[in-house]
Formats: C-alpha cells, structure tokens, sequence
C-alpha cells in the first residue's frame, strides 16, 4: 500500500487499512513517503513509522506526483500496489476484501472516488465538492464504458510487474493527467483494466481559488501528453478543441473565452459555481497553450 504524504496527517488512513490487513490474502506493508511538507506534519506522521508494517520516509524536496509513486514502488516488496492518495478515507470495514475478492480478475483494478453527501458549510470549498459529485464520483459500470480514459491513480490497484513496466510519466510536473497517460499505454499494450465499486472518499477538498490554479496545471499537462505522444485521449475538453481548430473557428473561440474568462473565474470562486461555465474556463486554457 503506497501513499505519497504531503502537508497532511494520515493517521486515521493508515490505522483503518491496518484494521483490514487480515482481509488481504497476503502479506500487507504500507509505505509512507512525505514529499517534502511542512515540519507540523512531519512531526504528526513520525510515529507511523513505528507501527507493525509500516514503513515511513521523508524527502528532503517535493518532487511532484508522478515521481513520489515511482519511489515508493521501487521500494515495495510485493506482488500488488495499492495507491492511495493521502487525502482519502476508507469507505467501510470492507474496503480491502473487495479488493482480494476482485483481484483475480485483472491487472489493473480501480477503485473509484466518493464524496460527502451534503455540501461543504463552506463556500471556498463548494466547487471542489460540486466538480468531485459530478464528474469523479462515477459507479464502476459507468467507468467500465471508456475504462482507460476513466482511470485514476488514486485508489488503483497494480500488479507490481505492470506498474514498474509502465511508470508514471515524471516529466509531467505539477497537477494532472500522468493517470491518462498511464491508461493510454495500458491500452496501447492491451493489459486489462477491471472497475469496481470500491470507492475511496476524498476527504482533501481544496479552495476554489487553489482547484482553479490545479485545474490550469492539468491542462498543460493535458497539451504535453497530446503533443508528446500524439495521445488525443477520450477527454472532451481536448476533442472540443480540436474540433473548433479543424472548423476554423479557434481563433474567433479564443478571443471571445479571453474576454470572458474573468467572469468566469468570478462565478467560480463563488458561493453556486456553474460547472459548464467551469469547462468554458478550461477550453479558454486549452486554446491558449494550442496556438
């Protein structure tokens, strides 16, 4: 079990896996990896490392998403990863036995992604919470219609072989889509990807003003996999693009979403963000990065 730690205490996450490692039918290590966050929570997620399979380490510098995963796999030492983001919480006392009962059935498996109920009291908090319920919190015979496209690194379970086969892209820096170039080379070799109903729940909601800046890095991201790969993805906000250059009709998209994006970051940091007004600001990224 591999969780990359940053700027957070995951005690509770960790206590509730190790209260489910009998569930599993092997031998259970849970690995911690702080990336470099801030000496109070250092201090909380020390102790960890004294408890039975647990194994805690600390690096001296951030190095970002996709690196911190290749570490702590390179030092696993059994047949399957289970990668888990350390803002998650474990959904019931069940978690892990979904998983041994399913993992039979594929290489890679995803678990899939949950959120609260009711809103967060909160505004700052609400466009993570509305984006999450409506665009991650999907049922695995929902993921199961595009499953390359639907997959995520949080809450993924992989066959160590697979993983160390097909690392994480670490050129991809900051925030987003090393998952979608992962699945795209999973597709590419044809290694079979199982969803399931065995959602973790994000815990880590961010201030609208922070997703916003995350969600740019994302779309960078997102252009580097298209360029550098030539991957045109199943993501909508790419093919939207595309289509718009295609037709001609960029330039003139480009110019009315540069006049607009203002507003449109306003109505998003407010109390009732629009989330098609959200996928507006992001095209507005996108076709600025595709000139």
């Amino acid at each position: 079990m591999l969780i990359p730690v940053y700027q957070r205490e995951v005690g509770e996450l960790v206590r509730g896996l190790l209260a489910q490692a009998s569930d599993w039918p092997s031998t259970v290590e849970i690995l911690l990896l702080d990336d470099g966050s801030a000496e109070e929570f250092r201090r909380k997620n020390r102790p960890l490392g004294a408890l039975s399979s647990v194994q805690y380490r600390e690096l001296a510098q951030n190095v970002g998403r996709a690196a911190i995963r290749n570490q702590l796999a390179a030092a696993a030492q059994h047949e399957w990863l289970l990668l888990l983001d350390n803002d998650s919480l474990l959904p019931d006392n069940q978690f892990l036995a979904r998983y041994a009962a399913a993992c039979a059935g594929a290489a890679v498996l995803i678990g899939g992604t949950g959120y609260q109920a009711t809103p967060p009291t909160d505004p700052a908090l609400r466009l993570r919470w509305h984006y999450g319920r409506a665009r991650e919190a999907r049922p695995a015979a929902a993921r199961r219609a595009a499953p390359y496209s639907q997959l995520t690194i949080n809450n993924a379970l992989i066959r160590a072989d697979v993983f160390r086969e097909f690392p994480l892209d670490e050129r991809l820096s900051g925030y987003g889509h090393e998952d979608t170039k992962f699945g795209a080379e999973l597709a590419a070799a044809g290694i079979a990807v199982l969803h399931i109903d065995n959602p973790v729940i994000h815990d880590g909601l961010e201030p609208a003003s922070i997703f916003l800046g995350k969600s740019e890095q994302a779309v960078c991201n997102l252009v580097r996999v298209y360029r550098e790969n030539g991957l045109e993805t199943d993501s909508r906000l790419l093919q939207t693009a595309l289509r718009l250059r295609g037709l001609g009709l960029a330039a003139a998209a480009r110019a009315a979403l540069w006049a607009a994006a203002p507003a449109l970051r306003r109505q998003l940091l407010s109390p009732a963000p629009n989330l098609r007004l959200f996928d507006l600001l992001k095209l507005h990224w996108l076709l600025q990065q595709l000139q």
